[in-house]
């Protein structure tokens, strides 16, 4: 599809790993990028690597990459005619997709009508259910109160999970074993989902008891006639319900299991009309082996680069072909599935500290390689990891040709990988890869919270690293990159009434 009319430019709406990964994906396709930046991501490398960048001006998410009219307007005065949103932030916003409309901006995502239904993970139960796909038992209407919490609790048996029907990212989600625990968690859920998404409508689901977390990726044109699937994911590794690794395929969907897995996804994302990227996810019984709709993530996710390495397909290039042509570039006979990919995700958490977010400056960053090996990240050396965002500092991948093989070269991988200056969840992955368990592929969500595991520091020379990072200059690089961060960035007219000049604010 070379030949078809792509955008002239596209506005990256995130920061960090994704926003770089989204402008490679543009520059391949010889489409020109505006990236967004923050004052804390003055000098990160979406800043510099974009073809031109704009100041949001603030450091809060809420200030910047939450502001949609500050983005709309960065668009606009850009000349952008298409706005990708990444993951996160506002990717999975109905507002934020019609503005991009009304201001005649396509957003690489899916219509806000389709959004309203796939942000409500309740309006998402009840739809799978009419159309024959199974779901765990769950309260069909949001909970009034804590006592409407607890006589449905006792109805279905616990355990149950009270949930938050709007958002992700594990954010609003509290277990209770009795009615004591409904009565207590109640209400830090509704604090949470208010905080995190604005919204506080809590329900309550049946918990099922080391359940493997799978989700399907699929892509959908923009009618939602055509919707192909890319395979399964793995996603039962997982801390607090957010995701510490992913895989695909997963060790225990055979043949049989997938066809029926990826059949429900389909399903489901013609109901809701879906369209461009996006993940339906389950729950898979581990004692039945059923299979359990739990919601949709209609948007790019985090652990997409398995599925690229295992079907060789680029999903940000996918996303922004359909985008501009409503079409799929391929056809479900042509996605084949080959060997098997593993990601971590690299957190600036302190694993010894029930996973403390830390922060503080990067003084050296090793990066490793080899056969299989793929790191997405936006961190470089002398870059401060900031408060106000999300954990994530890199991406991990390994590729093989089965699941021992691509998990002994994540592990050389790890060895590889040197973080000086913050903690990481690199030595708690090392404890992941080594444990017997995992290595048989014998797990669930459950394995972390069950499972004794002491961050594996062994065979680090740290001193080595330390030494180096001590012989590097802070400033070193600091000078050239703002440079070049300076010669991309400008503010823009509707943020100031000194028109024109780049980077006239003086970062």
């Amino acid at each position: 599809m070379d030949d078809m009319p792509y955008f002239g430019r596209v506005l990256i709406a995130n920061r960090g790993e994704i926003a770089v990964r989204i402008i490679r994906a543009l520059k391949t396709m010889k489409i020109g990028s505006v990236a967004v930046y923050s004052d804390p991501d003055a000098i990160w490398p979406h800043a510099s690597l974009a073809d031109e960048a704009v100041n949001l001006h603030g450091s809060y998410p809420a200030e910047t990459y939450l502001d949609i009219e500050k983005i709309i307007n960065a668009a606009k005065d850009t000349g952008c005619d298409a706005i990708h949103p990444g993951y996160g932030f506002l990717s999975e916003s109905s507002d934020f997709s019609r503005a991009c409309r009304e201001n005649g901006l396509k957003f690489i995502g899916p219509p806000p009508e389709t959004l309203l239904v796939s942000g409500n993970k309740l309006e998402c139960k009840r739809i799978a259910e009419s159309k024959g796909v199974p779901v765990v038992p769950y309260t069909r209407e949001p909970l009034s109160d804590v006592d409407e919490a607890t006589r449905f609790s006792a109805e279905i048996g616990f355990p149950v999970l009270l949930k938050s029907a709007f958002g992700g990212g594990g954010k609003g989600i509290r277990e209770a074993k009795n009615e004591e625990e409904v009565r207590e968690n109640f209400a830090s859920a509704e604090r949470e989902a208010k905080s995190s998404f604005g919204k506080f409508s809590i329900f309550i689901e049946k918990r099922l008891i080391r359940p493997r977390h799978i989700e399907v990726q699929i892509v959908a044109d923009d009618e939602s006639k055509d919707v192909v699937h890319l395979g399964e994911r793995d996603c039962s590794i997982q801390r607090r319900y957010q995701k510490l690794v992913e895989m695909s395929p997963s060790p225990v969907i055979d043949e049989e299991s997938r066809k029926l897995i990826t059949s429900l996804a389909i399903t489901i994302a013609r109901a809701v009309r879906y369209s461009n990227a996006g993940t339906v996810e389950f729950l898979r019984d581990s004692q039945t082996g059923n299979f359990y709709f739990m919601e949709i993530n209609s948007r790019l996710q985090v652990e997409h680069p398995v599925t690229e390495m295992v079907t060789g397909i680029d999903l940000v290039r996918t996303q922004i072909e359909i985008a501009s042509g409503g079409k799929i570039p391929f056809n479900q006979k042509d996605v084949k599935m080959n060997g098997c990919a593993i990601e971590c995700r690299i957190n600036a958490e302190d694993s010894s500290l029930n996973f403390a977010p830390t922060t503080g400056t990067v003084d050296f960053l090793a990066i490793p390689g080899g056969p299989g090996i793929r790191v997405e990240t936006a961190m470089q050396g002398g870059l401060k990891v900031s408060p106000y965002y999300d954990s994530l500092v890199a991406k991990l991948l390994s590729f093989g040709k089965d699941f021992e093989e691509a998990r002994r070269r994540l592990l050389v991988a790890l060895d590889e990988f040197v973080v000086a200056g913050i903690k990481t969840t690199i030595p708690f992955h090392r404890a992941i890869l080594k444990n017997e368990e995992f290595a048989k592929g014998e797990f669930d969500t459950s394995f972390i919270e069950r499972t004794e595991l002491k961050p594996d520091t062994s065979d680090l020379d740290e001193n080595y690293y330390i030494i180096s990072a001590l012989l590097l200059s802070k400033n070193q690089f600091s000078d050239n990159r703002t440079q070049r961060a300076k010669e991309k960035t400008r503010r823009p007219a509707w943020l100031s009434s000194q028109k024109g000049g780049r980077f006239s604010d003086g970062i």
